[in-house]
């Protein structure tokens, strides 16, 4: 494995709207995807395995639900640490990312939120810890960017409800302890409940030959008449905006994210544009190579900035969905991008796993299509500019 020799780029000097606790955080989880997932990933993805002995370092970074409060087992950060942290996990994969964001924001998040005081206690420091896994249930077979026609159901038993459906493309589902699974009751209503693992009934079948986030495990949440305690529903808000409000706090996470992956693609190519000697001179001294790095420069300067700006607007309350849904769309955007031309820049070197770019190019391709694709995030701009609804 190469040194992990990756700069940040910081061309507006962002830095100076940090705190001193922002630049700890991101410091602290920048040293450790370099001491501990830079030097195993590209075997993990080449593998097609989830790196399970980084999950102890996850949680120590505070990538396991940052902003949850202490009592609960979190670090009690702001939306901006969130990010950051985001964004350097994923500057190592995707993949792990994956892990973090689901864990955090559709796992932790919707207890933390909608669940109760007896729920938080008992699954939050555990997650937090990273002592049990999440997972998150809402994409089905026949219904991903169409939430609300999800099949998955429920019904009232007297003692338990019985649950039966099945999710797909579901992150950490092969190994979850838990699983916060979204069904319709009897009249129709969405709710959030808490599957265990071990509950008759309830398996997570894996997800194998994927080209696309190798290095995270994939999978499927089957229900057949499975029995869930009524004290898992979780209470305090049901209807579609439950799971969405979930999906609010991952997608501001992928866009802080995306950064990560793009920068490092970026650093790869402007390192490897000085190093490549070809008809006399580094590559990086011919004009399209410079107006390649000139371009990436410019488009993480402007996904900075706007990923600064969401988590201000974030840590206020004040951040739109359709904010939100505009900086994942734009940030993913450009890091694919940025990823693509990055490849083109080292030559037959860029499809290798002695780099990182491939890897990262390939895991974008799910980051793009995944909480919202990028044709339905650009018609939540749409109708949140005109007013008018493109979706009926």
């Amino acid at each position: 494995m190469k040194p992990d020799l990756f700069e940040a780029p910081d061309y507006y000097n962002l830095d100076e709207l940090l705190t001193e606790e922002h630049k700890l955080v991101r410091d602290a989880a920048r040293e450790w995807v370099k001491r501990d997932v830079s030097p195993i990933i590209e075997e993990a993805a080449q593998k097609a395995e989830f790196p399970k002995s980084i999950i102890g370092g996850l949680a120590e970074i505070g990538a396991f639900g940052p902003y949850i409060p202490e009592e609960y087992g979190g670090a009690g950060l702001d939306q901006i640490s969130y990010g950051l942290i985001m964004q350097e996990i994923e500057r190592g994969d995707s993949g792990v990312r994956s892990t973090a964001s689901v864990q955090s924001s559709l796992v932790m998040y919707p207890i933390w939120k909608y669940g109760n005081e007896e729920q938080r206690n008992k699954y939050l420091p555990k997650l937090a810890s990273g002592e049990w896994i999440g997972s998150f249930g809402l994409t089905e077979p026949d219904h991903g960017s169409n939430p609300g026609g999800m099949t998955t159901n429920y019904k009232d038993m007297g003692d338990h409800y019985l649950l039966n459906g099945a999710k797909m493309w579901i992150s950490n589902a092969p190994f979850c302890q838990i699983a916060v699974v979204w069904a319709k009751n009897e009249e129709g209503r969405i709710h959030g409940l808490i599957v265990e693992r071990g509950m008759e009934g309830f398996t997570t079948p894996e997800t194998h030959n994927k080209w696309s986030l190798r290095a995270s495990a994939t999978g499927e949440l089957i229900f057949d008449n499975v029995k869930v305690p009524k004290e898992n529903l979780l209470p305090n808000k049901s209807g579609l905006g439950a799971p969405l409000g979930c999906l609010d706090s991952a997608r501001y996470g992928i866009a802080w994210g995306a950064i990560g992956a793009a920068m490092d693609c970026y650093d790869t190519a402007l390192r490897y544009s000085k190093e490549r000697m070809q008809f006399g001179k580094p590559i990086g001294q011919f004009q399209l190579q410079q107006k390649k790095l000139a371009e990436m420069i410019t488009e993480i300067t402007k996904a900075q900035l706007l990923a600064w700006r969401l988590g201000v607007m974030r840590e206020k309350g004040t951040a739109t969905s359709a904010q939100i849904s505009m900086a994942k769309r734009n940030n993913v955007e450009m890091a694919i991008n940025i990823a693509r031309e990055a490849r083109q820049m080292l030559g037959g070197m860029g499809i290798t796993g002695e780099y990182s770019i491939m890897r990262h190019s390939m895991n974008l391709e799910s980051v793009i299509t995944y909480e919202g694709t990028h044709d339905i995030h650009l018609l939540i701009t749409g109708m949140d500019v005109t007013g008018l609804n493109a979706f009926k």
